[in-house]
């Protein structure tokens, strides 16, 4: 669990450094305006960069140090101020000081000195409660946070949610119960619907959206529970079990911590967030890039497309994310209208010998144009804008369709565990080579399993080989 909470915890306090240095930088700016008038004069003065340095530094460490962002999500609007008000009174303190013994304090106005307190102080009030409004109202129920689903019984399930709700939490939304006890199907506990029993929890939760379960279940049996949990794990989503007794909810526990509940938590793969970060750097800066590149390719190929059959340029399907999240992937349309329905009738010379995935040597549903932007994997290209958002990554595993993801067993599923990607090491190693979904399976959980940074680059060096190539391209 800890290397879970550490996702959030990286989030939040990085967050928070960048916010209350762009609220100091606004605020030196401000007090500059205010007293000069002319930014420029005042910038032309050397000690105003000294003192904005000096100002800078003390935001970044007193964040470090002192941590005085620690548990801020359940901080109150009056305990925030308050907060805020000591954080803007010990760096007025601590920057006199330092001016006085550089001597430098002679030279800087203190008009300007108190314009920056009270702008520094306003600004990052207001920006604390702007980020915090954001996470807890919008991030939350966004599909970037972690959607999780509490497998309980029926006495515990509304104790259970008030407590939630009472922790703050903002990197992970309920959004679905399940209750082993009783038949509630179909009906909801406190806005948060019963989506599945004792017989159909793993039937309903292999096609949901789900990243976390949180179980308790405190008198089920130690083997029944293993069951659970590895049955989960397969699946590659992270399971928390309570193993929380009433009597010893004691201050210095070290077990790890899901809404107050001390729980053990089982999961196939721990990633470090910090290299999690750069690896969507990484996509953002290459989903800008192909993006350009796409919109400038898009004439022509959209020219070539509308010559020789009628119908959009792009090619819009729903297909399945992390964890179960449907999205819209974009490609350029390399198939006549008719495609979706002619494959039913191609079903019988599908190379994937367990029809998982479908995959034809001369497909007749592909237009001439179709064959060169896929030989090329032109095609492609629409889809760094579904890197942008999020919906995909430049690395990862091959997204599904919907029939396909239909059809998946709970080992199938863990797959979908990360963040689909553009390439992988299927496209890389087996596109064009592997007849057998398990093969394709096999490989995707071993980049998750042994996922790094250097993993990524050399898959990407290696797509660029084979699109080179047009090695196993069709």
């Amino acid at each position: 669990m800890q290397a879970i909470n550490r996702k959030s915890r990286l989030l939040e306090t990085y967050s928070l450094i960048l916010i209350d240095l762009l609220c100091v930088i606004a605020a030196l700016a401000t007090a500059l305006v205010l007293r000069f008038g002319d930014v420029q004069k005042a910038l032309s003065m050397p000690v105003h960069y000294t003192v904005g340095i000096y100002m800078m530094l003390f935001s970044v460490l007193y964040n470090v140090m002192a941590d005085w962002n620690r548990g801020f999500f359940k901080r109150g609007y009056f305990v925030e101020f308050i907060a805020i008000v000591k954080y803007d009174v010990v760096m007025m303190a601590a920057i006199a000081c330092i001016m006085y013994v550089t001597h430098v304090a002679g030279d800087y106005s203190r008009l300007t000195f108190g314009f920056f307190a009270v702008a520094n102080l306003l600004y990052t009030m207001a920006a604390h409660c702007a980020f915090k409004a954001f996470m807890l109202k919008y991030y939350r129920k966004s599909s970037s946070s972690d959607k999780v689903m509490i497998v309980t019984e029926a006495d515990y399930a509304e104790d259970i949610l008030k407590r939630i709700k009472a922790s703050g939490s903002w990197d992970y939304e309920v959004t679905a119960l399940a209750i082993l006890d009783s038949d509630f199907e179909g009906e909801e506990i406190m806005g948060i619907p019963v989506v599945a029993g004792k017989h159909d929890l793993f039937d309903v939760s292999r096609q949901m959206p789900l990243d976390q379960v949180f179980m308790y279940l405190p008198g089920m049996p130690a083997k029944e529970v293993r069951a659970y949990i590895l049955d989960f794990q397969s699946m590659g989503v992270i399971c928390h079990y309570n193993v929380e007794m009433k009597e010893l909810n004691l201050a210095g526990k070290t077990a790890g911590d899901f809404a107050g509940y001390a729980v053990m938590t089982f999961s196939m793969q721990y990633f470090d967030y910090r290299r999690m970060i750069v690896k969507r750097f990484v996509d953002i800066l290459g989903g800008l890039v192909g993006s350009i590149i796409t919109i400038v390719l898009t004439p022509f190929v959209a020219l070539a497309i509308k010559i020789e059959s009628r119908g959009p340029v792009f090619f819009a399907q729903t297909r399945i994310g992390k964890n179960g999240r449907r999205f819209k992937i974009y490609k350029f349309r390399s198939m006549y209208m008719d495609a979706e329905e002619r494959k039913k009738e191609l079903a019988e010379q599908n190379e994937m010998a367990d029809g998982l995935m479908f995959k034809m040597e001369n497909d007749p549903r592909i237009t001439k144009v179709g064959k060169f932007i896929r030989k090329t994997s032109i095609d492609e290209f629409p889809q760094f804008f579904n890197i942008l958002r999020g919906d995909m990554s430049l690395v990862g595993t091959r997204p599904p369709t919907v029939d396909e993801f239909e059809q998946y067993s709970n080992h199938y599923r863990r797959r979908m565990s990360i963040t689909p990607g553009l390439t992988g090491m299927w496209q890389v190693k087996g596109r064009g080579k592997v007849t057998e979904f398990e093969d394709v399976v096999k490989m995707d959980l071993d980049y998750i399993d042994h996922w790094s940074l250097s993993l990524d680059m050399k898959i990407m060096f290696q797509t660029v080989w084979v699109v080179l190539f047009g090695r196993g391209a069709k």
